[in-house]
């Protein structure tokens, strides 16, 4: 690490995959907003692409929270037949269109970075500039349910697959402190009831291992146990997700409020990690129980 990254203090928060759960993403932002934490890069898979879009182009916290809570996995999609999936994501592409209009990532206030997975060769695709409604879509399209998406000769799907909580793009694109939030990945599964709930499972679990390494590479990292909620569903909850996702933020931003009152106490840190063998240890970088 060269002395300059050492002194980077540029901000990168990573929004990660987790369908309806995605609204405890809101309150995560709400938190850091009101920290007055200043966001100068962003990345999303899924759910996050959909919500770091909307704050990286400037809508409203608030108008974000209203927008989520009309929205269910049935309002995002449009049954379709087809030998590759079942349904497409139009309902969303046009949410998307309506509150933003048909802009381009590169035209964003907040520099964005949108993940996909090319289910032909298994490649992460980082998409920072093209019509954002099409990146955030394909980055939505969970393979075997949604029709993958066609782009720039491409066939694509959910990011989640290649990168759940996008932060090493964060890393390409500049940032030199990442906030990764990650919707579950505490370790711990329902006891499954049927054959649906053991694939769904084992799904997550090697989701979440690949999903772990990753942020192990975030300077703060928001980790939430939402295991009481669906991930297509989470009608007359969404309150409870959002206080989640800020409480979980203000208890990060209390356990290294060294961050709140100085920039010289950061680059202090990050001088210290790098010059010693000592590593920040791991309850510094979860939520507290």
């Amino acid at each position: 690490m060269d002395i300059k990254s050492l002194f980077n203090a540029k901000i990168g928060v990573a929004l990660g995959g987790g369908g309806a759960k995605g609204v405890a993403h809101i309150g995560v932002l709400k938190a850091l907003e009101e920290a007055g934490v200043e966001i100068n890069y962003l990345a999303g898979t899924s759910v996050g692409a959909m919500i770091a879009s909307m704050y990286a182009f400037n809508v409203n916290i608030d108008t974000i929270a209203s927008i989520a809570r009309d929205l269910t996995l049935a309002q995002i999609t449009t049954f379709k037949i087809n030998k590759r999936g079942f349904f497409t994501a139009g309902p969303l592409r046009e949410i998307l269109i309506q509150h933003l209009g048909e802009v381009n990532i590169e035209d964003a206030v907040i520099p964005l970075a949108i993940v996909a997975t090319d289910i032909n060769s298994g490649e992460e695709v980082i998409f920072t500039e093209g019509p954002l409604a099409d990146a955030v879509c394909a980055s939505a399209s969970i393979p075997g349910v949604y029709i993958p998406m066609i782009l720039n000769g491409r066939t694509l799907v959910d990011g989640g697959i290649v990168r759940n909580v996008p932060v090493q793009p964060l890393k390409a694109m500049g940032a030199g402190v990442i906030i990764a939030s990650q919707l579950g990945g505490l370790g711990a599964y329902d006891e499954p009831k049927n054959v649906l709930d053991v694939m769904r499972n084992a799904f997550d679990i090697a989701l979440s291992h690949r999903t772990n390494e990753e942020v192990k590479e975030a300077d703060i990292l928001i980790a939430m146990d939402l295991r009481d909620f669906s991930i297509a569903d989470n009608t007359g909850r969404h309150d409870e997700l959002f206080s989640m996702g800020y409480d979980a933020a203000v208890k990060q931003l209390i356990n290294i409020a060294w961050y709140r009152q100085s920039n010289i106490l950061l680059y202090l840190w990050r001088i210290f990690s790098v010059l010693t063998p000592f590593k920040v240890p791991e309850c510094m970088k979860r939520t507290k129980k």
